[in-house]
């Protein structure tokens, strides 16, 4: 009998040490319209957005005190809808949740927890969605790109090159620093596509984040497939010194350099309403930086090879 228990014991204890080796996901309603979305199903088991985030706060933790790596991922109750009816499943069980946990942990955005507290890691895991949104239509536009009529060329795959040129470029010019880049190009029937691109460069190394700067370079090309009038913000930060902003417009395929005052319009001016927004305290508004051009010998490989 105690050899029958302690072969029993064993085998708990294997499978205790597999389970922590199987990585989880946990998709999260991050807002109240989309929770109350969630309430048409019977099989869904909570009344309050505010308890339910606790409850999914608290699984968090649990999975984390074992050991479990976990991604979490955005639930999207329209995206979930379309799910069930194109896999013909029921949406009123857990299972078909589950299984969409699993379709959003495979094609969509996730961000690793870490031990952070719901209210920071959602807005991360929000912006990580809108990025990969806003990537997956910038493609689709370059994608629609037709071939120079002229010479044959893939418009959309040259206009990408040439944005990782210009990326590489203004990167070389603005030297060491802290540097926070936005890029913005208008897109018919829909906000503006934004990218962000967060650059530390110092000590004859480059930090960026891939993922991010395949963002950014592809929505600077659909403003050269397109020729939109697109542009680009950068703030730099450095030790000892006031934030500096700089811009450019996007014309031709090239940045052109803002003025002082132009720069301070367009950071100063809400994008969305056009109503003016007070200059930040410590902050310097310079005209942007005349950037060499790039060369059509120059490689294709963007800025985010280095680290």
């Amino acid at each position: 009998m105690a050899r029958t228990r302690n072969a029993n014991g064993r085998r708990l204890t294997a499978r205790r040490a597999l389970r922590r080796e199987v990585p989880s996901t946990v998709a999260v309603l991050a807002d109240e319209e989309d929770f109350a979305a969630m309430r048409q199903y019977a099989s869904f088991a909570f009344d309050d957005h505010a308890t339910y985030l606790r409850q999914v706060e608290g699984l968090l933790r649990s999975l984390a005190a074992h050991g479990t790596h976990t991604s979490v991922a955005l639930f999207d109750p329209v995206g979930f809808e379309e799910f069930c009816a194109d896999s013909r499943l029921d949406p009123d069980t857990p299972v078909s949740r589950t299984r969409y946990t699993a379709e959003v942990a495979a094609t969509g955005a996730t961000v690793t927890y870490e031990g952070q507290p719901l209210h920071r890691l959602l807005p991360q895991l929000i912006n990580e969605a809108e990025q990969q949104a806003t990537w997956e239509y910038a493609s689709s536009l370059l994608a629609r790109g037709n071939d120079c009529s002229s010479c044959g060329e893939d418009v959309g795959r040259a206009a990408f090159a040439r944005a990782t040129q210009v990326l590489r470029r203004l990167v070389e010019t603005v030297g060491a620093g802290t540097h926070h880049l936005v890029c913005s190009v208008p897109a018919e029937g829909v906000t503006p596509l934004v990218a962000v691109l967060h650059v530390e460069q110092g000590g004859g190394r480059l930090h960026l984040g891939e993922a991010a700067a395949l963002v950014f370079c592809t929505v600077l090309a659909v403003g050269i497939a397109t020729e939109r009038p697109g542009g680009v913000v950068l703030r730099t930060a450095r030790p000892g010194c006031r934030d500096t902003v700089r811009g450019w417009n996007l014309r031709d395929g090239r940045l052109r350099p803002l003025s002082e005052a132009e720069v301070f319009a367009a950071y100063c001016t809400d994008a969305r309403t056009g109503e003016p927004i007070p200059p930040e305290p410590d902050v310097d508004y310079r005209e942007g930086l005349h950037l060499p051009e790039p060369t059509d010998g120059e490689t294709e490989g963007g800025p985010g090879s280095a680290s």
